[in-house]
């Protein structure tokens, strides 16, 4: 007797939920038109509140979509940033899925930690992470030819991918300033990685991923790039 009311609990609950969903989309959707497509609707461990994700942007409304509420929402008993939290997870990229065929790589030591990293050739951030990522040790860099900041970021990369030894090439550019050789070859892998990019909202470089999917935007400093390869798996 218990379990069939736990049971008829749990839908209800189930149901109520449900119903409060299709009223956010509703009420949403009728006043702000302008509003793109809701994906999800979820509720939130503060009472009333509910998560309302649209891509990978978090924003949150009341049961009734009556407001809506675009910050940071925190559990300050346990000290955690749920929305951070939240939009690492909805960043992630399963490693598998990166474009790994179009990259080149650096092997260095047993090369069994894995690092993925966009980059554009003219970005300066990446030069000097490029430096940085010198100190690495027993470990695996893919390189992911990124031009998104012109036309010259584009010719440098196709130059780059056509190159002999993709890898010095782009060493000799990146740490020693030496402008690539013009080549010519099938750069479609350019192109796909771009479209990558812009696909999963690559907006910036570099770009690093790690083997479990994690995505870490910018020239973050090597202990913290140290820190997040030894939690890999």
């Amino acid at each position: 007797m218990i379990f069939r009311f736990g049971f008829i609990l749990v839908l209800c609950v189930a149901g109520w939920v449900q119903a409060q969903e299709a009223t956010i989309r509703k009420n949403l959707a009728e006043r702000l038109p302008t509003l793109p497509k809701i994906d999800e609707v979820s509720k939130t461990p503060m009472n009333g509140l509910f998560e309302v994700r649209i891509g990978t942007d978090v924003v949150y409304t009341d049961a009734e979509g009556n407001f809506l509420i675009q910050g940071t929402l925190i559990d300050t008993r346990l000290k955690r940033n749920l929305t951070e939290e939240r939009t690492e997870k909805l960043l992630a990229i399963p490693f598998d899925q990166l474009p790994l065929k179009n990259t080149f790589t650096q092997i260095r030591g047993n090369g069994k930690r894995k690092l993925v990293v966009f980059a554009d050739p003219n970005c300066g951030y990446c030069k000097r992470f490029e430096k940085d990522l010198l100190k690495l040790e027993n470990v695996t860099i893919h390189h992911v030819l990124y031009p998104i900041l012109g036309e010259d970021s584009m010719t440098k990369s196709r130059h780059i991918w056509c190159a002999k030894d993709k890898a010095k090439a782009w060493n000799d550019w990146m740490i020693g300033g030496t402008t690539p050789t013009a080549a010519q070859c099938n750069t479609a892998a350019i192109d796909a990685n771009v479209e990558f990019g812009r696909k999963y909202r690559i907006t910036g470089t570099p770009t690093l991923f790690f083997a479990d999917g994690s995505r870490v935007p910018g020239a973050v400093p090597m202990a913290q790039v140290e820190k997040l390869l030894n939690e890999q798996k």
